[in-house]
């Protein structure tokens, strides 16, 4: 079987950038729907994500988390 690539992380939402259009290289991107979830949330917010790990580009070493489901805590 082979092994997928997902990764989940739970935390606090500490800063939040402007909602752009285009890719933005930060530690973690989310796109369209997840991207919409977390420019509409308040800071202090308590956030799970799910996603994949990829290089920041091609000739970069660097992973980022690439998020495709965002869930945040009830109450939030």
């Amino acid at each position: 079987m082979a092994q997928a690539n997902r990764v989940t992380v739970a935390g606090q939402l500490i800063e939040l950038d402007a909602l752009r259009y285009t890719p933005c290289e930060i530690a973690a991107v989310a796109f369209e729907r997840e991207a919409k979830l977390l420019a509409a949330a308040k800071l202090g917010s308590n956030v799970t994500v799910t996603g994949f790990l990829a290089a920041k580009s091609r000739s970069s070493r660097t992973l980022m988390l690439h998020a495709t489901e965002i869930e945040f805590a009830e109450g939030e």
